[in-house]
């Protein structure tokens, strides 16, 4: 039982270590670095070593995204254990959800932006994902006042994405974050 104790312990270490330094190449040169040639190079393990752990760069990407709404819904968590009033609520949630996505861009794009088999609003949805979404659910309850709650929280959802995907590619005016975060805030606790 140690022998078989150890070597599953050895195999979760490796495919730690496949999914963290495909983050950190990702965030430091963007997706298109991240090559099974070049973690295999990284991790110092064959390229079959990888493909023992995961089928392709799909996978390893979506293995990347789970821990990264894992690591959201935490800091979803965390924002909303920290305010006092309903709208002060929906305010650090969403700053934790803006401060999350400008500081892991990539881990971002992989939650959302990339090419996934990740289900979302399903049955088969990750506990990661539903973590994250329960997080933000939570939040909007507060100021839902009789509104559909699911309905609110994905719209929500659908906006926070938007103003972080918009400023990314600066299509939105600089220094009005603020700004946007409050309208935002007033809008959904009205």
């Amino acid at each position: 039982m140690a022998i078989e104790d150890r070597r599953a312990r050895e195999r979760s270490a490796r495919r730690d270590l496949i999914v963290s330094t495909a983050r950190a190449l990702a965030e430091a040169e963007g997706w298109e670095a991240v090559t099974t040639r070049r973690l295999s190079t990284e991790i110092e393990y064959s390229q079959p070593v990888l493909y023992k752990h995961f089928h392709g760069m799909e996978q390893i990407a979506e293995a990347v995204a789970l821990d990264g709404f894992a690591e959201l819904a935490r800091a979803l968590r965390a924002a909303r254990a920290e305010a006092d009033s309903p709208a002060e609520v929906v305010t650090r949630t969403v700053r934790a959800y803006l401060d999350f996505a400008h500081a892991n861009p990539a881990v971002y794009d992989a939650m959302f932006t990339r090419v996934t088999t990740l289900r979302f609003a399903d049955d088969e949805t990750p506990p990661a994902l539903r973590a994250a979404f329960s997080e933000l659910h939570q939040s909007v309850a507060l100021v839902a006042d009789g509104q559909d709650v699911d309905t609110l929280t994905e719209v929500l959802w659908a906006t926070v994405h938007g103003l972080v995907t918009l400023g990314r590619s600066g299509r939105l005016r600089t220094g009005h974050e603020a700004d946007r975060l409050r309208l935002l805030v007033e809008q959904l606790s009205a």
